[in-house]
């Protein structure tokens, strides 16, 4: 397996430091980050507006993630995970309400899954996602885990086309459905784009492909976030060896 590298990132004077975010409060603090990004950012259609927080049914039932800023005590990212044993118990992983995943019952292995991430504004850098990914890494580690999956994001405000054109991006060098196929339950509009039509990977996308997640099908349009969510897939024994160190098997 090839990787790129990560491309240079100037050092990050302030003090970022992960954390596992225990009780309401701290859940607070990440929904209420999640309905800033995903909400007023992004134009996501959330229930709860007059709380100002993102929140589903899912989230007591997840262990949740943040970075937060020294200096100013602020959570400026968030990530939350639902393992294989709850998800049984709940019936279902968050993603299967967007795609039918083909082969998910024979993973031969213990399964994390990955969602409601994103970054406040200004800390959108290598060295946030590092963090973060760092305590993504323990996780990891500590629970055995063999896969990790989960949505990456693509905006659809502009009707779709860089949904599309990324879509191409990844069909030519990512995509791979042999170990899990996902069918997305409300496919993108079919769109005819110009040959010459290139877009930049959304940043969460790049650092999972980075990683060596593959994608594994055609992404589902979710209205209500206005994105077009990728079923990614990362295989721990296929983890890029620029990042393995940090994802080593745990004992």
């Amino acid at each position: 397996m090839t990787c790129s590298a990560l491309p240079h990132t100037p050092r990050d004077p302030r003090r970022l430091q992960a954390e596992r975010l225990y009780g309401s409060e701290a859940l607070f603090e990440a929904q209420a980050l999640r309905y800033q990004v995903f909400g007023h950012e992004c134009g996501a259609q959330l229930q709860d507006t007059e709380l100002e927080l993102d929140r589903d049914g899912f989230d007591d039932h997840c262990l949740h993630l943040g970075v937060r800023d020294l200096a100013s005590g602020a959570l400026v990212a968030t990530t939350r995970l639902l393992d294989q044993a709850t998800a049984r118990r709940l019936g279902r992983f968050y993603s299967e309400a967007e795609f039918n995943l083909h082969g998910l019952g024979r993973l031969s292995g213990p399964v994390l899954e990955i969602g409601r991430t994103c970054v406040a504004e200004g800390y959108r850098n290598g060295a946030t996602i590092a963090v973060l990914w760092s305590a993504l890494a323990e996780i990891l580690n500590e629970g055995g885990y063999r896969y990790l999956m989960g949505c990456a994001s693509i905006p659809m405000r502009d009707g779709g086309i860089q949904a599309q054109a990324v879509m191409r991006r990844l069909r030519e060098q990512h995509l791979c459905r042999e170990t899990l196929r996902a069918e997305p339950r409300q496919p993108l509009p079919a769109l005819e784009l110009a040959d010459n039509l290139s877009a930049e990977l959304p940043p969460l996308l790049k650092a999972y492909l980075r990683l060596g997640a593959k994608v594994c099908g055609e992404p589902c349009w979710d209205p209500d976030f206005q994105v077009a969510d990728v079923f990614i897939l990362l295989q721990r024994d296929q983890l890029c060896p620029r990042y393995a160190r940090h994802f080593k098997t745990a004992c």
